[in-house]
């Protein structure tokens, strides 16, 4: 009895300890703010990515530009799943939205102070995890979307990240137009 007692408790040690250095390996250290992550992560590589397909017309005619090579295919690949893994960063706890003072409108925009914008995503966080997460869905069938060469496809689908993007800043970072 004494024998299964002890190793009982040896057992119960060894999870615990497991247990805490796997609390350990999931704790983050927020350092970039939300603004930084869109400006300097999301921004250019999700432009990177819908700018690779395009139809621009000029005076001698119509081009289309959209990947044909595996090299041009995985240089795109690689700006989706950087945004695909950006939006991870996004529902860290503790990041804050803005350095303070920062300003997050745009020229012209009626867009929410941070103090403002980091209040409604406190208040609805759940909210906010769920809007990333769209963002996170959408890359995906992005990047499924490359992974099959499909270049009608991959503007379906970039379409949905634009959408994805456009509701959690409808909820988030102007919310007042929602109404107009």
């Amino acid at each position: 009895m004494k024998k299964s007692a002890v190793i009982t408790l040896a057992i119960a040690g060894f999870m615990l300890s497991f247990a805490s250095q796997a609390k350990d390996a999931t704790h983050f250290k927020p350092t970039a703010t939300i603004q930084q992550i869109m400006s300097s992560i999301v921004d250019p590589n999700i432009d990177f990515v819908w700018n690779s397909v395009a139809t621009i017309s000029t005076k001698s005619g119509v081009e289309e530009k959209s990947p044909h090579t595996d090299e041009e295919w995985a240089e795109v690949k690689k700006h989706a799943l950087t945004v695909l893994e950006a939006s991870n960063l996004l529902i860290i706890d503790g990041r804050k939205v803005a350095e303070e003072g920062a300003n997050t409108s745009s020229a012209g925009s009626t867009e929410l102070k941070s103090t403002d914008i980091q209040k409604l995503i406190k208040t609805h966080k759940s909210e906010f995890n769920q809007r990333a997460l769209g963002l996170h869905d959408a890359m995906q069938l992005v990047v499924n979307a490359i992974d099959k060469k499909d270049t009608e496809e991959l503007i379906r689908t970039g379409g949905l990240v634009d959408q994805a993007c456009e509701n959690c800043h409808l909820q988030f970072w102007y919310p007042i137009h929602k109404s107009k």
